[in-house]
């Protein structure tokens, strides 16, 4: 990087569901965050590394601000908060697709309380909504604040616009070296990527409350001896024994679909064929049981 460059830290903030994890992969140019449309998918503090002539973005994901209704919530809450304080930047998200709401006031309202990140405004999912739509929504998230640097309108499905979003971005971040070595796309670790890749196929198709109770433990990799396979074993984590039955599949079958679906991503992932090893375990309301979470490293 050339003398003169910027880094700092950026996230995006919004409702659940607003597409902050699928612009962070799509910034990055790599799957770094899955993405569902489940609410509250995210659930950790995800960095994304995206490294450009001028500088350096450290990109932040973070869980949906939500009302909580378990422990696990809260902790959710909590780790936004804690992200919020620290950034440089905090980008403000609202689909183009739907109208400005209580939820949207609310969350942009409490940004006074980060006094020091400068905020963008961003109309996601610009490629699902018509012209009249979209400068409908711009109008109305522009009077949310009179702070904003900037308001955006972008696509992160057709990355029309992103790279507006990224300069604005980097213009906006303190003058300093890369916080990161060049090359990286994440500092997540193989092992919780994997354990997100397994999540992520385990979400897919699942109804009502199930989604909040699926957590993933990866339990061991390990390259086989004498082969090209890396034999990975995980356990799905469910807080009832019908969850368990409905994870499983009739004759184990949605358990099979999960498995090729995630061994998928991880073969792309680690670079090697794949054996997958997955067992379903329950863990009774995990999400309200703070041993509990501590295992499973909330």
């Amino acid at each position: 990087m050339t003398e003169d460059t910027r880094s700092g830290f950026v996230t995006f903030v919004g409702r659940p569901n607003v597409g902050k994890s699928t612009l962070t992969n799509a910034l990055v140019g790599d799957k770094i965050a899955i993405t569902s449309e489940k609410p509250q998918t995210t659930r950790r503090a995800i960095r994304g590394i995206l490294n450009r002539p001028d500088g350096q973005l450290v990109i932040v994901d973070t869980p949906g601000i939500h009302k909580p209704r378990t422990l696990l919530g809260e902790r959710l809450n909590d780790l936004v908060e804690q992200v919020l304080g620290d950034v440089d930047v905090i980008g403000f998200c609202v689909p183009a697709t739907e109208k400005v709401g209580p939820g949207d006031r609310r969350i942009a309202a409490s940004l006074d309380g980060y006094p020091r990140a400068q905020k963008i405004a961003i109309v996601t999912k610009t490629d699902a909504a018509g012209r009249d739509e979209i400068t409908e929504r711009l109008m109305e998230v522009d009077s949310l604040r009179e702070d904003w640097a900037a308001v955006i309108p972008l696509s992160a499905l057709t990355r029309d616009q992103l790279d507006v979003l990224a300069d604005e971005i980097l213009q906006l971040m303190p003058e300093g070296p890369a916080l990161y070595p060049a090359g990286i796309t994440t500092d997540e670790s193989n092992e919780d990527r994997i354990a997100e890749i397994i999540r992520e196929a385990a979400l897919d198709g699942v109804r009502d409350e199930l989604p909040h109770s699926i957590a993933v433990v990866v339990d061991d990799i390990a390259p086989r001896e004498d082969s090209d396979l890396t034999d990975v074993h995980a356990s799905i984590v469910v807080e009832r024994d019908s969850q368990k039955a409905i994870i499983i599949g009739h004759k184990g079958s949605r358990l099979r679909d999960v498995g090729a679906r995630a061994r998928t991503g991880i073969e792309d992932l680690l670079g090697t064929r794949v054996f997958l090893g997955l067992h379903v375990k329950v863990a009774k309301e995990w999400q309200r049981d703070p041993k509990q979470l501590g295992r499973l490293g909330f």
